[in-house]
């Protein structure tokens, strides 16, 4: 009961909607009792901080993802073996759960369902171990989904500065980035129009802008945009562009007797998760790729129905991607 009153006074406070408050706030804070997330950092500062690209990197990677379902075991898997066909020697470590808000990752006292099951393999080690480590040339981490209640309910910006904070502690040239997940295919406001409004309402607006607030001089956390990546597949397939899907749920995963998953993508759509990781990380086009993989879990390979239609996801990633200022990829 107690910390569900000073989590509603939380809430009133830090939306300072009421005069006189500011003493209270201050001496709740003090106390520990009350964290506030500050305002977001000013439109034209934040996109300040994306005006210059990033060098790309001319080795291989050493990648950190954080995260739950959407970010899985097959897709940093992917990922290693996209770079690894271009000659460059990319490594993974994870730590994952089910539906897992970044404060669940950083609370001790916080349950991440599904942790002995999702993080039982070579690949796994303790996020904070690892940032502390200094091992890592990018970090890669995602918030939970519904996007919009990990922002009201858990704090998303304030746990991206602890994550990113630590990250450039154990190294300061650690690339950071937030990986722009997606929602239900079903959602009644409809998934594509979800998809392009969400980036700014919530990535942007209600995660990134008030995390990069908490510092005085903000470093840019970089957008890995796989939400506007599907997007842009979604207008496609609805213009008819791309014979090879039927509609936007042919990228959703199915179970044994073919009932939608709503929210889990297929293995097409890891793949094209992957290479949208791969444009963003290594700054370089897509195109000519492998479209068959091995799966992490399932000894056997994937591989994408045709070439046309490989063809046609690696150059909608790519104009995506060099068309992102937060992406920090120089269009060339």
């Amino acid at each position: 009961m107690i910390s569900r009153l000073l989590e509603k006074m939380r809430r009133v406070l830090c939306k300072r909607r009421f005069l006189g408050s500011s003493a209270l706030l201050l001496l709740l804070s003090a106390c520990g009792l009350v964290r506030c997330t500050p305002d977001p950092l000013p439109r034209d500062q934040f996109e300040a901080l994306y005006e210059a690209p990033l060098k790309a990197s001319k080795q291989g990677l050493h990648v950190f993802h954080l995260g739950h379902s959407l970010v899985n075991r097959n897709m940093p898997k992917m990922l290693e073996q996209l770079a690894q066909s271009r000659g460059v020697e990319h490594q993974f470590e994870s730590q994952i759960g089910w539906g897992t808000p970044l404060k669940s990752h950083w609370e001790p006292a916080e349950e991440i369902f599904g942790f002995e099951k999702e993080n039982d393999h070579a690949r796994y080690r303790d996020v904070k171990a690892a940032l502390k480590s200094g091992e890592y040339d990018a970090f890669v981490l995602t918030e939970m989904v519904e996007i919009k209640d990990a922002i009201e309910y858990f704090d998303s910006a304030e746990y991206l500065h602890k994550f990113a904070t630590l990250a450039r502690e154990g190294r300061p040239d650690t690339r950071i980035y937030l990986y722009e997940t997606w929602h239900e295919v079903n959602h009644p406001e409809g998934w594509r129009t979800r998809l392009e409004k969400d980036r700014e309402r919530y990535w942007e607006d209600g995660i990134l802008r008030p995390a990069l607030a908490y510092d005085a001089t903000p470093l840019p956390i970089y957008v890995i945009p796989v939400g506007q990546v599907f997007a842009e597949i979604a207008r496609q397939i609805e213009a008819g562009e791309m014979p090879e899907l039927k509609s936007v749920e042919d990228l959703f995963a199915r179970d044994e007797d073919g009932a939608l998953d709503p929210i889990h993508v297929d293995h097409l759509g890891n793949y094209i998760s992957a290479l949208t990781h791969y444009a963003v990380l290594y700054q370089q086009r897509p195109k000519g790729l492998p479209n068959e993989v091995d799966l992490f879990d399932e000894n056997r390979l994937f591989t994408v129905s045709s070439d046309a239609l490989t063809d046609r996801l690696q150059q909608i990633v790519w104009d995506v991607v060099v068309n992102d200022p937060m992406t920090g990829v120089a269009a060339h």
